[in-house]
């Protein structure tokens, strides 16, 4: 019983770590993302971009990006997930690194799609880990760890990228980003190299097929939602800086100061909704219900937050809606891969996330290209706001 018990804490220890480095990994996933949205200003300008040249840029990545997942889902229930995390982590860094020597739009988008077949690990590679390894009880937080990455991971990126770009311009953005991705391989050689010893695809009998999956009317439900929720974020991720700097006329540390206080409530607020899920389903609560109202809570904290911004007058009070806007992001994002991991099992956690962040990522691929074409043609960020309105609203609705 000893023997066993010094085994399990040995082993807790281990999966602690590999949540930790999971959620770094997403963090820098996040930084290297929004990179093009910090560089945009002064990139813009030196490669000669319209906003809609610009839009398509940003939209490149999820070309690729969205129809990975479903297979890259796909590699994680039958390969060894670690393996193939660690792959798609080196694809990624060598892709931003390379951003920096972009001299025109096309490497500038072949670097992009580049980027988004690396970074189509995160997702499905941390569902399958936590569905295989991690108790019910703990899963809100270690997904809640992901989420405040997710929103942590711009923070920082803005903040460092704010100041590389002011002191050196923007090509170093990307090779610094890209340098610091590429260390994080090393610790992950270490912490997951017991996880791989004891890691097991999923036996051909159990297996699950995409095919299979896609009937499943759970599967397209959690991707609708998670299609609404993502329009409005990478909106923010994508168009925020420039909307500050170009339209309100806020200067490059004023924009930092504001997009880094939108992301870092999301991430307070996201391991705060992770703690206290994990609470309630410790005491009896269940955990679809509890998980389902949070998303809800969320959405509709965005939806108002969304019509602030639009008609917010003022630093103080465009500060204010930024932050409501963080704050329901951070319940809808602790929440939307902890439901797929719910209906998904450990056998089906891969493909599940995958095919649902392939659906849900499909706006990454019109909406920065909507949003150039209302900038380019219509004449402003108003449309595009409220656009984005109308998609969070509809979303509150289902």
């Amino acid at each position: 019983m000893a023997t066993q018990s010094i085994e399990s804490r040995a082993d807790g220890r281990r999966v602690t770590w590999v949540v930790v480095l999971i959620a770094l990994s997403v963090l820098l996933n996040y930084v290297d993302r929004g990179a093009i949205g910090v560089a945009a200003p002064l990139m813009k300008e030196e490669l000669g971009l319209s906003a809609t040249g610009f839009g398509f840029a940003v939209s490149a990545f999820f070309w690729v990006y969205a129809p990975a997942c479903l297979f890259v889902g796909w590699l994680c229930d039958r390969f060894c997930v670690y393996r193939v995390f660690a792959l798609g982590v080196a694809i990624w860094a060598i892709s931003t690194a390379l951003t920096g020597f972009a001299g025109g739009l096309i490497s500038l988008i072949v670097l992009r799609l580049f980027l988004g077949l690396g970074e189509s690990i995160a997702f499905p590679g941390s569902s399958k880990i936590f569905a295989a390894e991690v108790p019910v009880e703990r899963r809100g937080i270690a997904n809640a760890s992901v989420s405040a990455a997710i929103a942590f991971g711009p923070a920082i990126g803005v903040l460092a990228g704010g100041a590389i770009l002011g002191e050196w311009g923007w090509r170093p953005v990307f090779w610094i980003f890209g340098a610091v991705t590429l260390l994080w391989l090393i610790p992950w050689q270490f912490a997951a190299a017991s996880m791989r010893a004891r890691a097991q695809a999923v036996p051909a009998s159990e297996r699950v097929s995409i095919r299979r999956l896609l009937r499943v009317p759970a599967l397209w439900k959690m991707s609708i939602v998670h299609f609404l929720s993502n329009y409005g974020f990478y909106f923010l991720l994508a168009w925020l800086p420039l909307y500050l700097v170009n339209t309100r006329g806020y200067s490059i540390g004023e924009m930092t100061a504001l997009t880094t206080l939108s992301f870092t409530m999301q991430g307070i607020v996201a391991l705060a909704g992770g703690w206290l899920s994990d609470r309630m389903v410790a005491k009896g609560a269940n955990e679809g219900e509890v998980r389902r109202w949070l998303m809800i809570a969320g959405q509709l904290a965005i939806g108002t937050a969304t019509a602030g911004i639009a008609v917010a007058d003022g630093y103080a009070m465009l500060a204010v809606w930024l932050a409501v806007a963080g704050f329901g992001a951070g319940l809808i994002a602790t929440n939307i891969f902890a439901v797929g991991q719910i209906f998904a099992g450990p056998r089906a956690a891969g493909s599940w996330i995958g095919a649902q962040n392939a659906l849900g990522n499909i706006s990454g691929i019109v909406g920065p290209i909507v949003t150039g074409l209302i900038v380019d043609y219509l004449g402003g960020y108003g449309y595009a706001l409220a656009c984005r309105l109308t998609r969070r609203r509809g979303g509150t609705a289902r």
